[in-house]
């Protein structure tokens, strides 16, 4: 069947979800409050379990998968996402010993999601030894920027610390590049601007299908104003946070206490959207500002556009959002379908716009299972399962 189960693992939850080799998703589910009040999501079904650690949880996700007839002896691999593959991890890769050893070099580029996603990699290993197992890195897709975009104006030495940009969402965007011909039933255009609009919240120029620039830089806090993060900060202004609060407190205060939270008391934009009071007013305003003036950026950096599209849960289902940043973008030559806007329509473009713009449902489990295929060479007609074992 090569069944792929893809896990995509937090600080207290556990992600995952089935995949048949045409890509058809048969469940998904989420393991919550690892070592708290832990529940397991499977479907509409909400259940309570004991999971005080990862290398539990995941023994109750594949203990519920063989309830249902699909043993760990019956995948064909596990695709994980790694937020972090720094300068070497490019592309999906089958984890062994050396793997593992690069993914926790990155460690300190990511500290609050490689740790976990390792943990998880681990636990997998010792629950279902056999099984291979697929890394699949958020910042991947962006290795195809130019250097003079990936290099910041520092030393060499502290360049080679790994202080450079690396941009995040590449899942998502490489899942967008995938899906939006057979959306629109025409061609990839080649000079496509993404927005991967949600909690977290990034722009990319995407020119003949690989990035050619992104808004988010050496961490996800970079770029457009997100639901707990500031965006784009003047880096004095950060020393000055550290010299007033610390180094913790002012890391806290910039990914946890900033952004949408900050300016409208949530960072929830479905509850903003729903307030008509000022601070709402301006926390809106502020996302959209800087979503448009960020995206600005991204069209010169690929020297025009011919497309844009809108993913994640709030480019997916905001429609207000969607028609302020399209309508800050007229200036391009896009002519904006509001009716299509409103009903939350593929095609957001009226007829003579001389730009596209599209929605497209986030997918990026799917396109991890996708990779994971690709890496053990079971695509197209070559469907017949890998040698277990060379793997973690």
């Amino acid at each position: 069947m090569n069944n792929i189960l893809v896990i995509n693992a937090g600080s207290s939850s556990i992600k995952f979800a089935l995949y048949d080799a045409n890509l058809r998703e048969s469940l998904a589910g989420n393991l919550s409050e690892i070592g708290g009040q832990s529940s397991l999501r499977l479907g509409d079904q909400t259940n309570t379990v004991q999971a005080q650690d990862h290398h539990a949880a995941l023994r109750v996700i594949l203990a519920e998968l063989t309830g249902r007839g699909v043993t760990p002896s019956s995948l064909t691999a596990a695709g994980h996402r790694v937020v972090h593959g720094g300068r070497d991890l490019t592309a999906p890769c089958l984890i062994n010993p050396n793997i593992i050893a690069a993914i926790e070099s990155c460690f300190p580029l990511a500290p609050l999601h490689n740790p976990h996603n390792m943990v998880a990699i681990r636990a997998l290993a010792e629950l279902a030894p056999d099984l291979p197992q697929i890394a699949c890195f958020d910042t991947a897709f962006h290795a195809t920027n130019a250097e003079v975009a990936l290099r910041y104006a520092i030393p060499a030495k502290e360049d080679a610390l790994g202080i450079r940009r690396y941009g995040f969402h590449g899942i998502s965007f490489q899942s967008l590049v995938a899906n939006l011909p057979g959306l629109a039933g025409t061609p990839l255009p080649r000079r496509l601007l993404a927005f991967h609009l949600g909690n977290g919240a990034s722009i990319c120029a995407i020119r003949d299908g690989k990035s050619e620039a992104t808004t988010m830089g050496y961490s996800p806090l970079d770029g457009l104003t997100m639901g707990t993060r500031s965006g784009s900060i003047d880096g004095n202004a950060v020393l000055r946070l550290a010299e007033l609060y610390g180094l913790d407190g002012a890391a806290r205060l910039l990914n946890r206490e900033s952004g949408l939270v900050a300016l409208a008391g949530t960072s929830d934009m479905r509850t903003i959207s729903a307030r008509d009071d000022a601070d709402a007013r301006f926390a809106i305003a502020h996302f959209c500002y800087w979503a448009i003036r960020h995206a600005g950026s991204m069209i010169a950096a690929m020297g025009g556009i011919d497309a844009l599209a809108f993913t994640g849960g709030i480019g997916e289902n905001d429609s207000r959002i969607r028609a302020a940043i399209l309508d800050g973008l007229a200036w391009t030559g896009l002519a904006a379908d509001k009716a299509g806007n409103a009903k939350a329509a593929p095609r957001l473009h009226a007829k003579g716009s001389s730009i596209r713009a599209y929605i497209v449902p986030a997918r990026e489990e799917r396109q991890i299972a996708a990779e994971a295929l690709e890496c053990l060479g079971l695509t197209g007609s070559n469907r017949t399962a890998p040698t277990k074992g060379d793997h973690a």
